[in-house]
This record gives structure tokens, sequence and C-alpha cells, in this order.
């Protein structure tokens, strides 16, 4: 194994280590502290929002993705201009978006980027449905998988939309908030149908016979 993909392979670990222990398994004692205190409670704890382990589950995913991303092109021997444009473009994309998250509301570019969701998902749709008649067996099965996931991420886009903006609008703020169990629903089901669509299509390659020579 040459060092490039060793690299890779030990980046690709720890960006999924940072998202499963911090992520996820720091999660659940992330959830039971803040549902069950106050947050003057919270702010004597591990957990304090000036503490380091706050701010590295807060970055925990976005960052060991962004980390196992740029470890798989490296595994895979990408061109290293694609795996600096990668690592270097998701970094500053991060750190941008984060620093917008005291910016106050602004309903017009809510609602244009919205938009823009909307339309490149019905340009997917365009793009799906002119090669799927080109695809045969499996990979026409992988194909539709990958369409229901699609539509999931799209249903999920949609009721996150609704919850974000909810406290946003006066006639609905006043209510009980939106409960997250559909949206984490839609989104699990999307990501599942995305899986599968790739395992199905991995599965046919491998199956698929080699021309002898």
């Amino acid at each position: 194994m040459n060092a490039k993909r060793y690299v890779g392979i030990v980046m690709l670990s720890l960006g999924i280590a940072y998202m499963v222990v911090i992520g996820w398994i720091a999660g659940w004692s992330f959830a039971a502290t803040f549902r069950s205190q106050t947050l003057a409670e919270v702010n004597e704890t591990v957990w304090t929002l000036s503490g380091p382990l706050f701010w590295s589950w807060v970055f925990s995913v976005p960052v060991g993705a962004v980390i196992a991303g740029v470890g798989l092109l490296l595994f895979v021997g990408a061109k290293r201009s694609h795996i600096w444009i990668f690592g270097v473009g998701m970094l500053v994309a991060l750190s941008v978006i984060a620093l917008l998250r005291d910016v106050p509301h602004f309903p017009p570019i809510y609602g244009i980027v919205g938009g823009l969701i909307l339309g490149f998902f019905l340009l997917i749709l365009w793009l799906w449905a002119r090669k799927r008649p080109t695809l045969q067996g499996s990979a026409g099965t992988a194909a539709d998988l990958q369409l229901a996931g699609y539509v999931f991420l799209m249903m999920g886009m949609w009721q996150a939309c609704g919850m974000a903006g909810q406290r946003f609008y006066p006639a609905l703020s006043s209510g009980d908030p939106m409960s997250p169990l559909s949206l984490i629903l839609y989104l699990g089901l999307g990501w599942l149908f995305l899986f599968l669509s790739h395992y199905v299509e991995s599965r046919s390659r491998l199956d698929t016979p080699t021309a002898s020579p």
C-alpha cells in the first residue's frame, strides 16, 4: 500500500471515529443533559456552552464528514487538485456558513434558496428521466431506489424549512413547536434508499462477468 492510500485510510478512520464517538455516542449524553436541566445547570457540567466538548460535538459531523471525504479521495487515488478543491472548498463553506449562525433572519434569502433547492430537485428528476430508459436489470433497480431516496430527502427538506421558519411567523410561533420525528424519518428513509441504490449498483458490478481475453 502506497503512502497516499495509507494516509487516506487514516483520515477516513479519524473522520468516522469523530462522527460516531463524538457526534452520535456522546450525543446521547448531550441530549439527556440538555433535556433534563436548565441552561444554568448545563453550564455547570462538562457540556457547558463555552467548553470544548460542546463545540467538539457541534462540529463533529460536519468536520468529520470532510475529513472522511478527503480520506476517501486519497484512498481511491483522486487527482491532487480534486482533493485540494474538495477539502479547502468544504472547510471554507463550513466556516462561512458557521459564521452566519448569529446573522438575523432574512426571509428573501430563505425563500430564494428554497426555490433553488426545488429547482435543483426538478432538474435532477429531468436528468434521471432521460437516463432511466437506458438502464436495465440491476442498474435500473438502483436508479429506482435512488429516485426514492431523492424524493424522501426532498420531503425532509420541506419539513425542515417549515420547522426552521415556524418561530418567525407570528401566527405559528405562539403554538407548540413541530415534532422533529417526521423530519428524521424522512431523512432516514432518504439515506436508506440512497444506500440501497449504491449497494445494488455495486453488487451488480461484482456479479457482471468480465470478458475473457
